[in-house]
C-alpha cells in the first residue's frame, strides 16, 4: 500500500520510520534548572562523559531569546541515556542543581498566540 505516490513510501517504510522516532525519543533527556548562563557546548561537555551525544538544544524565548532555563539532550542509545540520568540528576553544573530525565514526546497544543486569548 502507497501511502503518498508522489514520495513513494510505503506502509512499511512508515512503520519502520516510526519505530526509529520511538527509539529516538528514549534518547532525549530534557535538562531543567539550568543556569541561564550555560552554553550548549557546556551542556554537551557534561552528557558526553556519559556516552556520544548526538545533539544539545537550550530553549530560548522567542520573542527575547533569552535563555529559559532549561534544554534537550540526544544520546546516541537507550542505555547512555538512562546513564547520563543516573549521573548527573540533582548533579550541580553552573552553579545550579540539575533536573535530568527522559523527555516526554511534545503534545499537541490548540491555540497559542491569536484571537483566542481575548
Amino acid at each position: 500500500m502507497i501511502l503518498n505516490p508522489i514520495v513513494g513510501n510505503s506502509l512499511q517504510e512508515s512503520i519502520r520510520l516510526v519505530g526509529q522516532q520511538n527509539i529516538i525519543m528514549n534518547n532525549k533527556l530534557y535538562v531543567g534548572n539550568l543556569s541561564f548562563q550555560t552554553s550548549e557546548n557546556e551542556l554537551m561537555d557534561a552528557f558526553s562523559e556519559h556516552g556520544t551525544v548526538l545533539e544539545a538544544n537550550l530553549i530560548t524565548d522567542r520573542d527575547t531569546g533569552r535563555p529559559r532555563g532549561f534544554g534537550f539532550v540526544t544520546m546516541s542509545a537507550e542505555e547512555e541515556a538512562q546513564k547520563a540520568v543516573e549521573a548527573l540528576n540533582g548533579v550541580e553544573l553552573g552553579g545550579r542543581q540539575l533536573t535530568v530525565n527522559v523527555a516526554k514526546p511534545r503534545e499537541d497544543r490548540s491555540g497559542g498566540r491569536g484571537r483566542d486569548r481575548y
